[in-house]
């Protein structure tokens, strides 16, 4: 768990870091598409949406996604330490000084997060050329903060009663 080093990091790490992306999309996605749905629903309905083009409404819905997504990480990450995900998973997001990172830290860390390829480039580079901690991707060095193991995988978030 705490025992990785920068150099030294496990696959477990990045799966971890990937299942907790899924759980965090799955957790964003559900209500950001129902709304969507209403708001492109209402428009059509009521004839707006031929005014602002229709056509480009698929491109509208990933950018819109992209900027909930960017802000619920960011919002997190900067009061529990953690998305929700990340918490599931045992994982926090922090400074390379082990401190708590801020809103300016967590918005770098996650801009990547605004477009798929955005992210999947983001990913790749850190694979490709790890840095100094291997727990970083790209956005992760650009803002100088890490994502670390504090507890074991699916733990209970509090401690259980002592007897």
């Amino acid at each position: 768990m705490g025992t990785e080093s920068g150099s030294q990091v496990d696959m477990n790490h990045w799966l971890y870091r990937f299942l907790a992306l899924v759980i965090d999309s799955i957790i964003i996605v559900i209500p950001v598409y129902i709304i969507w749905n209403f708001v492109f629903w209402s428009l059509l309905w009521s004839g707006a949406l031929w005014m602002i083009g229709f056509g480009g409404s698929w491109l509208i819905f990933p950018f819109f996604l992209g900027l909930i997504q960017v802000l619920y990480f960011a919002v997190l990450e900067v009061s529990w330490g953690a998305t929700i995900g990340k918490r599931i998973l045992g994982l926090q997001v922090q400074t390379l000084k082990g401190a708590k990172v801020n809103f300016s830290q967590a918005f770098v860390r996650n801009i990547s997060k605004i477009y798929w390829i955005f992210l999947l480039l983001d990913w790749l580079i850190a694979i490709i050329t790890p840095g100094a901690d291997r727990r970083q991707k790209y956005t992760d060095r650009m803002a100088g903060t890490t994502v670390v193991q504090v507890r074991q995988a699916f733990a209970s978030v509090t401690s259980p009663p002592s007897q």
